[in-house]
């Protein structure tokens, strides 16, 4: 993905939480990639995916009009929850790796849910490549 202007801040660099935004959409790449799309999870299964807890670690800036890859690598797989590892690099450098944990929830009432199981094994066959 490209840094656009209205990515960076005052300094010209990317806003802190943007990183976030580049690492939400790398994941709905990422699923779309495997032939899930989140509107069809909600409207077929009545589940989507929320982010329960994140941690990220700031390595480098990046700046405006650097071309960036993002990347979703699946750690723990359970029922109704996932931890991926996701990096940011410009090239070979890394600028901010984190660790995020997706609960599956149900889409009227917000409870816990489990993951269907087609996503779920479409997952574990992505894990085991």
């Amino acid at each position: 993905m490209r840094v656009y202007y209205e990515d960076t801040d005052a300094g010209g660099v990317v806003y802190y939480a943007n990183y976030l935004k580049f690492m939400e959409r790398a994941r709905s790449e990422w699923l779309r990639a495997l032939g899930f799309e989140q509107t069809a999870l909600a409207r077929e299964h009545g589940v989507v995916f929320v982010v329960r807890s994140l941690s990220i670690e700031y390595l480098k800036p990046a700046a405006f009009d650097d071309e960036l890859g993002v990347s979703v690598e699946l750690g723990h797989l359970g029922a109704g929850q996932m931890h991926v590892a996701q990096r940011i690099v410009r090239g070979a450098e890394e600028l901010a790796a984190a660790g995020v944990r997706i609960a599956c929830v149900n889409t009227a009432t917000f409870r816990p849910a489990r993951i269907p199981g087609s996503l779920s094994d479409s997952l574990r066959r992505e894990a085991t490549k």
